[in-house]
């Protein structure tokens, strides 16, 4: 790994970091998960350095918080984060990644805001659902079918996380195309 690669990974981790500054925003009949601007960041990883570096940010970020760092949105830190009703959807973020970075690699030959956005919702949105909504029902006790309708809410926030990043990645690659690193 190159010593860029290596600041690639650590600014993305930031970048995470600085997203959970913004306050959340609560919506009570999900027990309690809050909308964030995280994952934003965690889409960008995916989508602009690709599988391996992005799912490699988002475990350092992952390791940060873990160790006690108060990085999630709302000032949260520490290993009690992986028993509180959001754990499904933070243990679902590199796994949403991983499959963001792959459809970045996959779709070479799509216009990179398109290729962004469909990797964005596919990975970020989908696949971090997948982890999410059964992590919410097992600690919380809310009934699957609740869950769903629930998430419902948080469906028209990720797709706008998710135009924009298709909007920067778009932009980056007009500018700098070298920093795409998903695309390589």
């Amino acid at each position: 790994m190159t010593d860029r690669s290596v600041v690639q990974i650590a600014f993305y981790a930031a970048l995470i970091a600085a997203l959970g500054l913004l306050p959340p925003i609560a919506v009570p009949f999900l027990s309690g998960v809050p909308i964030t601007a995280q994952t934003l960041g965690v889409m960008l990883a995916g989508v602009m350095l690709g599988p391996i570096r992005g799912v490699l940010a988002v475990l350092l970020f992952m390791f940060i918080v873990a160790l006690g760092a108060p990085l999630l949105s709302g000032g949260r830190g520490g290993l009690g984060v992986f028993a509180g009703p959001t754990v499904g959807f933070f243990v679902g973020w590199p796994f949403g990644v991983l499959v963001t970075g792959m459809i970045m690699k996959a779709t070479k030959s799509w216009p990179v805001w398109l290729a962004a956005v469909v990797a964005a919702c596919v990975g970020c949105i989908g696949v971090i659902y997948l982890f999410g909504v059964p992590g919410v029902t097992l600690i919380t006790g809310v009934p699957i079918d609740k869950v769903l309708i629930g998430t419902a809410a948080f469906i028209p926030g990720d797709l706008i996380k998710a135009a924009i990043a298709g909007l920067v990645a778009q932009t980056v690659s007009r500018g700098l195309p070298g920093a795409l690193l998903s695309r390589a």
